[in-house]
């Protein structure tokens, strides 16, 4: 029987001796929550994503050795120990109806340690540390390592492996002649570079047998030069399901790529084309990955004939209930994934427990729950933004009467500036997810309504979230009418003329100069433009699949010059993993970036400046107009009000700290005191 809403996604997959219930994978992220070592709380977290309906979930990558691991110390199964701690999570997956499999990983180069090995001592641009040559011995103990992996997660209880075969790591440097320069059977010819991850899977299977499930991660498009083929990525494929491979599981770039894959500013299922040209080659299921993050988007990549099943990883940090809330026809109400990697991806290569920006519960399931109270209060919350809203919707969650108070005629507060940036079209999503959560729970929501000491006099508690405002540069003649606040740009309220000075360079004066530069057609929301822009062709037509004429982005709708006072690299503080895209995509646009400047004054004709704290160089930079991203200050003097008052009062979000607007921190220090009252 067809399924209401998603008939290809519910769609039960019979492997031969075993049946995952739909065609929905949890894909693999490395939390940190393993090497926690609190083994009740690794089972809590994937047992929720099973409760949730994920029909097959694929751990974070556990190292085969120590040589193997990202980091010294990284997680694996190297005792008996060990296999017990790992059957506590399989256990737990088990009694919730889910299946799991642990993902081998070998880092190779990647390897974040001395010990890092690597078919050839090419040095990784990601590690500082040069890998050691591995002999044919050492090959040898690399592949009994991950042979003994497998049948150590047999040992555990887990469904199936999956053998990290991508994204740059040690399989993959066999595979191209970009990192492996052997001379010997390991290296020359394609045959002899694709031998050992073939033989990987030829020695798992005989090791495992035939009633467990074989994963292969196979990179499809590595967006290096001299990356594989598409013959050779084929050629693959079919030896690796020759040698015992279940399931196909898509990998797309290599870790050092310069081309972003995963963040929100890539378009949803940008990738989906490389694996549903494998479709057919092979006779088992395929899985489509990166940035599918809806069942609509997953719906349709199936229903396209794009793959057989497909992998999500974080959207299941935003919410583990997603599989179960689309199967009743829910999807309003699933937690969007924005893809911000700000909570997870920069949290672990930061070597911080991973978490999720809209979902501080993701990975503290033990120690984060929002329990009824015994005690129903009145709560007061002022402010709509994304600290007020946590706040509110979880203490409304946990039986309090809230009333949610803002002066303004929507919900939102500045995510609805972030919607409007070119590549940050996810917040549109966000913001309409906290609208149908609030429409769905009991809060009294008061709009264009202003919050006063008085009006809140009869609450049991206030949460004063009221925001941030724009800091004041003091800068001379900045009150003339060419001069303008963030705010008004992003709002459109003001009009901008074709040269522009951004003062600021901080996530808002970024984010201000993308909007600045950008047309009317974010390439976010156009594949082929998007493509186009970074330089992503077809690894039919160039090895590695970097298309031949390199990145070709649209002419800038204006000349933007983008300034900071600190004598430093600008963007040093965006996030880990996304501000080389966000530098990247200014510089394609031609934007003149300037650390060390002293903003003198404003001028009619412009802005002018000098350089260093001799204040050098006077230069008038002559620009149409000026946009004053110079940072916020806390909005809290409601919050001091009511302090002196006597008021049971809390301060969340940008009215408590201001420093650079903060989303991450706001909803978790919302939801983390709304979980306490």
């Amino acid at each position: 029987m067809n399924h209401p809403h998603y008939p290809h996604l519910f769609q039960p997959l019979d492997l031969g001796f075993t049946t995952l219930k739909n065609r929905v994978i949890m894909g693999s992220m490395h939390t940190g929550l393993e090497e926690v070592g609190d083994w009740d709380r690794v089972a809590e977290y994937y047992a929720e994503r099973a409760r949730g309906g994920v029909a097959l979930a694929v751990t974070g990558g556990m190292a085969p050795n120590d040589e193997g691991g990202v980091l010294p110390g990284a997680c694996g199964l190297f005792s008996t120990d060990d296999i017990t701690n790992h059957r506590v999570v399989t256990d737990r997956v088990h009694e919730e109806g889910g299946k799991i499999a642990m993902q081998i990983l070998h880092a190779g180069r990647y390897a974040y340690s001395p010990k890092a090995v690597a078919p050839s001592p090419v040095k990784s641009p990601i590690s500082p540390f040069p890998p050691a040559e591995l002999d044919a011995d050492g090959i040898e103990k690399q592949i009994a390592d991950i042979v003994t992996a497998a049948e150590r997660a047999k040992d555990a209880g887990y469904d199936g492996v999956e053998i990290m075969g991508s994204e740059g790591y040690f399989l993959n440097q066999f595979l191209v002649t970009h990192t492996n320069k052997r001379t010997d059977e390991w290296g020359g010819s394609y045959e002899n570079r694709m031998r050992l991850p073939v033989e990987v899977v030829r020695r798992t299977r005989e090791a495992v047998g035939t009633d467990f499930i074989i994963i292969y991660r196979l990179s499809m498009i590595d967006l290096i030069p001299n990356g594989s083929t598409w013959e050779e990525v084929v050629t693959l494929a079919k030896a690796v399901e020759a040698a015992g491979t279940t399931i196909i599981n898509t990998g797309i770039g290599w870790h050092e790529a310069r081309i972003p894959t995963i963040a929100t500013s890539v378009p949803r299922r940008a990738f989906v084309e490389v694996t549903q040209k494998l479709m057919g080659e092979v006779n088992i299921p395929i899985v489509a990955s990166n940035r599918i993050n809806t069942p609509e988007v997953a719906e349709s990549v199936l229903a396209d004939g794009c793959s057989d099943m497909i992998s999500m990883a974080r959207p299941f940090l935003a919410d583990p209930d997603f599989v179960i809330k689309a199967d009743q026809g829910r999807a309003d109400e699933i937690a969007p994934c924005i893809a911000c990697n700000q909570a997870c991806l920069d949290h672990t290569f930061s070597m911080k427990l991973s978490s999720c920006l809209v979902n501080p519960r993701a990975c503290s399931e033990t120690e984060l729950n929002y329990v009824q109270t015994d005690t129903p209060k009145s709560i007061a919350v002022v402010g709509a933004g994304p600290a007020g809203l946590s706040a509110a919707l979880v203490a409304d969650q946990r039986g309090h009467r809230v009333t949610l108070i803002d002066k303004s005629d929507q919900l939102g507060g500045q995510l609805n500036l972030a919607k409007q940036v070119p590549g940050k079209e996810e917040f549109w999503g966000l913001v309409d997810y906290f609208k149908r959560q609030v429409e769905l729970s009991s809060i009294d929501l008061k709009l264009n309504t202003e919050a006063t000491a008085e009006k809140l006099a009869g609450f049991d508690e206030v949460i004063v979230a009221t925001g941030v405002l724009p800091r004041d540069p003091q800068i001379k003649g900045q009150d003339q009418e060419h001069v303008h606040s963030y705010i008004d740009v992003l709002k459109g309220a003001v009009e901008i003329g074709e040269n522009v000075a951004v003062i600021g360079a901080g996530g808002i004066g970024f984010d201000v100069s993308e909007f600045l530069v950008g047309g009317e057609d974010s390439p976010t929301e156009n594949l082929e433009e998007w493509k186009k822009e970074w330089g992503v062709g077809s690894p039919t037509e160039t090895a590695g699949g970097l298309a031949s004429e390199g990145p070709q982005a649209q002419a800038a709708t204006r000349q933007v010059h983008l300034l900071q006072r600190k004598a430093q690299k600008l963007g040093k503080g965006l996030g880990k993993t996304t501000g080389w895209i966000h530098r990247a995509a200014l510089k394609m646009k031609n934007v003149e970036m300037v650390g060390g400047v002293n903003y003198e004054e404003i001028t009619p004709k412009g802005l002018q400046v000098s350089f260093g704290e001799a204040r050098e160089n006077p230069t008038l930079i002559e620009v149409d107009n000026v946009v004053l991203c110079a940072g916020q200050v806390p909005l809290r003097d409601l919050y001091d009000q009511l302090e002196q008052s006597g008021t049971s009062v809390y301060i969340i979000g940008g009215a408590d700290v201001a420093a650079e607007l903060d989303a991450k921190r706001a909803i978790n220090q919302g939801s983390r005191l709304a979980a306490e009252l």
